[in-house]
């Protein structure tokens, strides 16, 4: 239902771009967010959009990740800029809020690391 893909290495202040396809019920219906869980840490909301196109961002990552959506192509994407090695974390996306989750797969890994 829900793919992530896009993640690897980069160095510190390099970028990446992450995409998720979901499934056309999924996507016409619902609020989509990125969410990612560093080693040793809780899984956190980094980047949510409202159908609207409304969004919100995590402090840490405010100015440096962008999300948006395109309805054509069902998929949600987070464009991360300048990062950092705090930034290192599997990458989800899902549904938003949390609490509404579907399953979560395996997420695509975020390496930021000279």
């Amino acid at each position: 239902q829900l793919q992530a893909s896009g993640g690897g290495l980069v160095q510190p202040g390099g970028f990446l771009r992450l995409s998720c396809a979901a499934s056309g019920s999924i996507f016409s219906i619902s609020a989509m967010g990125w969410y990612r869980q560093a080693p040793g840490k809780q899984r956190e909301l980094v980047a949510a959009i409202i159908i609207g196109g409304s969004t919100n961002y995590a402090d840490s990552v405010k100015g440096r990740f962008t999300i948006s959506r395109d309805g054509a192509k069902k998929t949600v994407y987070l464009q991360m800029n300048s990062l950092k090695p705090e930034d290192t974390a599997v990458y989800y996306c899902n549904v938003y809020p949390q609490v509404r989750a579907l399953s979560w797969g395996q997420g695509t890994l975020v390496t930021v690391s000279s």
